[in-house]
C-alpha cells in the first residue's frame, strides 16, 4: 500500500508517518520545502505513482492571535493549498481515499461541538477565516464524492499534544509548558492569557494517529470528531504542569486583558464512542507528564 502525506513533517505528520511505515505502508512525505502546495505545478510534477491513500495534513496557521492578524493571507494560502490538493486528487489519484483534517474552530461556539454542526451557523469571528477554509475543504470533499464517487474521510481532532512538538509551537499546552519550565529553571515571569477559566480539550497525538487509522478503515465518506469529550480549564492544565515541574502555581500571573478565544471548546463524542467503544484515551496527567519530560529532554538538557 502507498500513501501520500501532505504536511508530513509537521507535528501530526512526525507521528503519523512512522506509524504508517511500521504497518508496511510506503509513504511519500511532502512539506513546504520539497513541494510548495500553493503552486499546482508542484503536485502535477510528482512521480507517476498511484496512491491508495492521501493524508492531507498541510495547513497554514498558528495558535494564539495568528488568525486575528493574518486573515487575508490565511484565506488565500489555505484555499490555494486545499484546492490544489483536491484538484490533484481528482485529476491524478481518483482511486485514492483522501483523509483530510478539520479544525474545532469551525464549530459555532453557541452550539454543541457535534459533527452535524460543523457546517451550521457561524464560527467564532476571531477564527472565522481559517475556520471557513476548513469548511470549504469539507464541501469540496462532499462535491467530489457526490459527482465522481471519490472516497474521503474528514477528521476533526481536538488540540493535539505530545512529544516532538516544535519548540516555538504556541498551542496552549506547549505554551504553558514552555512558560512554566522557563519560570522554574530561569526565573522568568509566567504570564498566562485570560483568567484561566477557559476550557479546552486535548487529544494525545498517539491516540489521534490510532484513531485516524481506525477511521480510515471503518468510517467511509464521513466526518468524525477525534477526541474524548473531556475538557479541563487552562488553570487545571497549568497546575498539573506546575506539579510535575515543582513550580508554585501561585506565582503565575493571569493577564485578564489578553486574547482568550472561545470560552469552552469540548467535543460531543457520541459518534466516536459508538464506533470505537473500547478505545482507551491517554489520561491527561499522563500526556502532560510526557510533554514536560520531552521539553526537558530536548530544550533543557542541562537541567
Amino acid at each position: 500500500m502507498k500513501a501520500l502525506v501532505t504536511g508530513g513533517t509537521g507535528f501530526l505528520g512526525r507521528h503519523l508517518v512512522p506509524y504508517l511505515e511500521a504497518r508496511g505502508i510506503e509513504c511519500t512525505v511532502l512539506n513546504s520545502r520539497n513541494c510548495d502546495l500553493r503552486d499546482p505545478a508542484n503536485l502535477a510534477a510528482l512521480p507517476d505513482e498511484q496512491y491508495d491513500r492521501i493524508y492531507h495534513l498541510a495547513a497554514w496557521t498558528k495558535a494564539g492571535d495568528f488568525c486575528l492578524t493574518h486573515k487575508g493571507e490565511q484565506w488565500i494560502v489555505n484555499q490555494q493549498i486545499n484546492t490544489n490538493v483536491l484538484a490533484y486528487w481528482f485529476r491524478q489519484q481518483q482511486q485514492a481515499t483522501l483523509i483530510a483534517m478539520g479544525t474545532s474552530c469551525a464549530y459555532p461556539p453557541e452550539r454543541p461541538f457535534s459533527e452535524e454542526n460543523f457546517l451550521v451557523g457561524e464560527p467564532d469571528q476571531d477564527l472565522w477565516t481559517y475556520a471557513m477554509t476548513k469548511r470549504m475543504l469539507l464541501e469540496g470533499l462532499h462535491a467530489l464524492h457526490h459527482q465522481f464517487g471519490m472516497s474521503y474521510r474528514f477528521l476533526v481532532p481536538s488540540t493535539l499534544y505530545g512529544p516532538l512538538f516544535d519548540g516555538e509551537d504556541s498551542h496552549f499546552i506547549f505554551d504553558l509548558t514552555r512558560k512554566i519550565i522557563r519560570g522554574k529553571e530561569h526565573g522568568e515571569p509566567v504570564v498566562l492569557w485570560g483568567d484561566g477559566s477557559q476550557v479546552r480539550e486535548l487529544i494525545y497525538v498517539d491516540d489521534a494517529v490510532r484513531l485516524i487509522d481506525l477511521a480510515t478503515e471503518r468510517v467511509p465518506d464521513d466526518i468524525l470528531n477525534l477526541g474524548s469529550g473531556q475538557g479541563h480549564t487552562i488553570r487545571e492544565y497549568a497546575e498539573t504542569i506546575c506539579e510535575f515541574v515543582d513550580y508554585d502555581p501561585a506565582a503565575i500571573r493571569y493577564d485578564l486583558d489578553a486574547y482568550v478565544g472561545v470560552a469552552k471548546k469540548v467535543f460531543v463524542t457520541d459518534k466516536i464512542r459508538r464506533l470505537f467503544p473500547d478505545f482507551a484515551f491517554t489520561p491527561m496527567r499522563e500526556g502532560v507528564r510526557a510533554v514536560v519530560e520531552d521539553y526537558y529532554a530536548r530544550f533543557e538538557p542541562q537541567v
